[in-house]
């Protein structure tokens, strides 16, 4: 194998925001995916290359660092630096038409009118205590607090930091303290730091297939590669995405409650994933982001809480617990990525509002968070129930519904051939917010259903008026 140092044009530019050392990891990330650096090939000399770059010798000792840590150089002192010679070769480049279509344009579910009846995402918003958050933002609004006019911390508040990694360790299983917990403003900027943090360009990703829809639209322009991984009643298919794709970088997952489909990833599933992230030095980017309401017993234990590794990012959002609106979710770094982690969301400058954080850390402070998961456990599973009853006679054998363990949507199945997408259009042009689930499928032969959000249904008259719309789209 060829060792010897090649010349390596690293293009620095001090003008961005990201520090010159995570620049100097992207151009190496770069230059072996690419191929121009192929492993088992010597990298420049620490001195040699702060030399010609004219920079500090700790800012390329920094970079060099990181890149061993990820397993992309290999040190061998005084035999030098050189690329892993475990990295896999690179892909062969992609002709124009390899690339797996797009989706079509996206479906939008709400305008200035509000959100539509079933709409997908939504919790009760209804039922959310208003009167209190009121409260609480008007306190934080008279305190006079300068921080409240100042740039926000990048990585969030830091007393709302404490209190979701107390509440993670209470309620999921999850481990942590709060210099891993960093606040993102949802769960795309939740998948942007991750992936600017940790990924390179064409970077393997196991994805379940069908899987959440727009983190697919989100992950192909971000520049990785998506692996779509089928997912059966037990989950996503763990040996399946081991025989495709064996040194994916990622696996990005629902296994709580998977999404669209409902199921929860078995325990079986679970171990072998996280025995496949440890041996081959990948990443688990845990989705769980409804998993607090689960209406047959306890909500299950995250998939972090099984990991012994820290090969697990685990991903969580206010968007359902509370409301969207606030624009507020969370990702729990694993222990050593979380300096990264901290310099990207620095040269983001990725802070959110601080008189929302603050807002929210008084709410779980006070005791009112736990009180309204409990109240929307015990409602959601009534709302729930009367849904699927309503639609069950009125729809009859037009539709399969089953009664699920947790989330806030109703999958409604169709017969094999039937064209969901064309349901679904008379619906939305109905005025309902549904989606049709074969548009969530990347590679694996589509099934045709309906995905209903029923946290808004609050009555029987509502639930059987918006069924009635419903079988009239199905019925053409």
């Amino acid at each position: 194998m060829k060792t010897s140092s090649a010349p390596l044009e690293l293009g620095i530019d001090r003008t961005l925001e990201l520090p010159v050392y995570l620049q100097i990891c992207q151009r190496f990330k770069t230059a072996i995916a690419q191929g121009h650096l192929r492993a088992g090939q010597r990298v420049p000399a620490v001195r040699a290359l702060a030399v010609e770059l004219s920079l500090a010798r700790g800012t390329v000792e920094a970079a060099y660092r990181i890149l061993a840590d990820e397993g992309y150089l290999q040190v061998r002192g005084a035999a030098g630096t050189v690329v892993s010679p475990s990295l896999p070769p690179p892909a062969a480049p992609r002709k124009r038409n390899d690339r797996p279509a797009t989706p079509g344009p996206l479906q939008r579910d709400h305008d200035e009118a509000g959100p539509r009846p079933l709409q997908l995402g939504l919790p009760a918003l209804d039922a959310f205590p208003r009167k209190v958050w009121n409260r609480l933002v008007a306190h934080r609004l008279r305190g006079h607090e300068q921080r409240m006019l100042a740039y926000p911390e990048p990585a969030g508040y830091r007393p709302l930091r404490e209190h979701i990694a107390t509440y993670l360790g209470l309620s999921r299983g999850v481990s942590c303290v709060p210099e891993q917990v960093f606040v993102t403003a949802g769960y795309r900027a939740t998948l942007e730091l991750t992936l600017r943090s940790l990924a390179a360009p064409d970077d393997a990703i196991w994805f379940e297939d069908p899987g959440y829809l727009l983190a697919q639209r989100f992950l192909r322009n971000a520049g990785v590669r998506l692996v779509p991984v089928p997912v059966d009643q037990h989950g996503m298919i763990v040996e399946e995405g081991v025989r495709r794709s064996p040194d994916a970088r990622f696996a990005l997952l629902t296994p709580s409650h998977q999404s669209p489909l409902g199921v929860t990833l078995s325990l079986e599933r679970r171990l072998a994933l996280l025995a496949w992230a440890g041996k081959a030095g990948s990443w688990i980017v845990e989705d769980d982001y409804d998993s607090e309401f689960r209406y047959q017993g306890r909500p299950l234990p995250a998939l972090k809480s099984l990991d012994r590794d820290d090969r697990v990012i685990y991903c969580g959002t206010f968007s359902k617990v509370m409301f969207p609106g606030l624009r507020l979710s969370y990702v729990v770094a694993p222990a050593g990525a979380v300096g990264r982690f901290q310099s990207v969301c620095e040269s983001l400058n990725a802070g959110c509002p601080y008189l929302f954080q603050a807002s929210v850390a008084d709410f779980i402070a006070q005791g009112h968070f736990s009180r309204h998961l409990k109240r929307m456990r015990l409602l959601y599973g009534e709302r729930h129930a009367l849904f699927v009853r309503t639609l069950r006679e009125v729809l009859g054998r037009r539709v399969g519904v089953e009664l699920q363990a947790g989330g806030l949507r109703v999958l409604a199945k169709l017969a094999a051939g039937t064209d969901d997408g064309m349901i679904a259009e008379r619906a939305r042009t109905a005025g309902l917010g549904i989606h049709a689930l074969s548009r969530w499928y990347l590679d694996a032969p589509p099934q045709p259903g309906l995905l209903l959000g029923f946290a808004n249904v609050a009555d029987a008259d509502t639930a059987k008026r918006l069924a009635l719309v419903l079988k009239k789209a199905i019925d053409g």
